[in-house]
């Protein structure tokens, strides 16, 4: 049974075929409309399938130079390789779920073989998934449907959420960790530790690796920084070079200013600087006529600690240093936009 069992018919009939074009069914009855998906049709089905995979690989061999494996910069060919990997992990995904949550449980399709311990009831049902721990039971066939539903958000979800699969160095932060300040608040706390060890300011702030700044900048939020646009880096920020420093902002009263962080699902947002009890003391206005809380009306300062500008202090306003200001308060980075 075994060896007839590697035949093609057992696979079929586990997915839910049963009838045959010749009119007989896999339990000894007769049939009049077996329809499309039958043995003969999903063996029809995979010849025609096979046949227009021959034809892509034909059409793939005389068209090999398109753009899309073509690096625009130098124009020679390259595979944007976390791209292709997150198109294969998104189509598995898709189908490994469509399987557990429609074939399977009878939504949208048969169901699947489901017999007794004895092999002598069994006959093609839906299935209802189960999520409790007797899915991980491999007689139960419930755990077939809440696997394939859950695998596909393993698949398919860990690159948005995070997992072990998707390192940061390779892939990038995800978008919670924007919304959550995961690496501001790990940079906030290695500076505490170095001021609780008699460091400066300046000195504290230099220990920061670069690696870790650069992951608390808002254009490596995939929901934010371009990851749904079109075209090339140098359409928005540029290519990252530099970390310029962290700037510490301070009102003429002497409070510490804060930049309130900008929500991932904002397009714009102003810079507004808060204090440490979130209270609005500072802003680049839009209206400028209008303003109350200018950077220059406030008498705001910044210096910058760690980084490129460690030390620098600015300590007058005008307009082309507030739209400099702007630019820079959400990325403290210094960018590349000629090299693309």
């Amino acid at each position: 049974m075994w060896r007839q069992g590697m035949f093609v018919i057992p696979f079929m009939t586990r997915l839910g075929i049963t009838n045959s074009w010749g009119g007989w069914n896999i339990s000894g009855g007769t049939v009049t409309n077996p329809g499309i998906w039958s043995y003969e049709g999903v063996a029809a089905a995979h010849i025609v399938f096979s046949g227009l995979c021959f034809l892509a690989a034909i059409w793939h061999w005389v068209y090999w130079d398109l753009e899309v494996f073509c690096d625009e910069r130098t124009g020679k060919p390259s595979l944007d390789l976390p791209k292709i990997f997150g198109i294969h992990l998104f189509l598995s995904g898709v189908a490994c779920f469509g399987f557990g949550a429609f074939h399977v449980t009878g939504l949208y399709g048969p169901g699947i073989w489901v017999s007794d311990p004895y092999g002598l009831t069994g006959k093609v049902q839906a299935v209802n998934p189960a999520w409790g721990v007797d899915g991980f039971d491999p007689f139960v066939p419930g755990g077939i449907a809440s696997h394939h539903i859950a695998a596909a958000f393993v698949v398919a979800g860990t690159m948005w959420y995070g997992s072990a699969t998707t390192p940061i160095e390779l892939f990038g932060p995800t978008r919670y960790q924007w919304d959550q300040g995961y690496f501001q608040q790990e940079i906030y706390r290695r500076v505490s530790a170095g001021l609780a060890e008699n460091l400066s300011l300046s000195e504290a702030w230099s220990k920061i690796p670069e690696k870790l700044a650069f992951y608390d900048y808002i254009g490596n939020n995939p929901a934010k920084g371009g990851l749904f646009r079109a075209g090339s880096m140098d359409n928005g920020d540029g290519i990252a070079v530099g970390w310029l420093g962290h700037p510490v902002f301070r009102d003429k009263e002497g409070r510490e200013l804060f930049v309130r962080r900008m929500p991932t699902f904002f397009e714009t947002f102003p810079v507004v600087l808060v204090d440490e009890d979130g209270i609005v003391r500072a802003d680049v206005p839009f209206r400028r006529a209008e303003s109350k809380y200018s950077v220059e009306q406030v008498g705001v300062t910044v210096e910058f600690y760690g980084g490129e500008l460690n030390g620098i202090w600015m300590f007058k306003w005008n307009s082309e240093h507030s739209k400099k200001l702007e630019i820079q308060l959400q990325r403290d980075k210094q960018f590349d936009t000629a090299l693309l």
